[in-house]
């Protein structure tokens, strides 16, 4: 899965695009905040490594967004630490992230 993301220092968070639809579809923007790319997906500096912990686990993060998206189709799409907390929300993505893990 490519992943189109640019930090955002202004408001601590990386900003990535999904396509629900293929590269042909609608683009929908999301932003995922700095501390769940930290307190979750290993994210240690600056800039640079939270777009690398973006990249390495974009598959679960996308898989959340579309998710949040399809949801609550109005409104912007920003994930937090919590929205990966939630066992309903998460139990197809969660699947993908043991998939992530086990090829560590």
């Amino acid at each position: 899965m490519n992943c189109e993301a640019v930090h955002c220092f202004d408001t601590a968070t990386v900003r990535f695009a999904i396509y629900p639809d293929g590269l042909d579809g609608a683009r929908i923007l999301g932003e995922i905040t700095e501390d769940a790319l930290r307190d979750l997906f290993g994210a240690r500096g600056g800039p640079d490594s939270l777009l690398e912990a973006c990249e390495r686990h974009f598959e679960l993060i996308a898989a959340i967004a579309l998710e949040q998206h399809r949801l609550k189709p109005r409104q912007s799409t920003k994930l937090e630490t919590m929205d990966f907390a939630n066992p309903i929300s998460i139990a197809e993505p969660l699947s993908i992230c043991a998939a992530t893990l086990a090829e560590r």
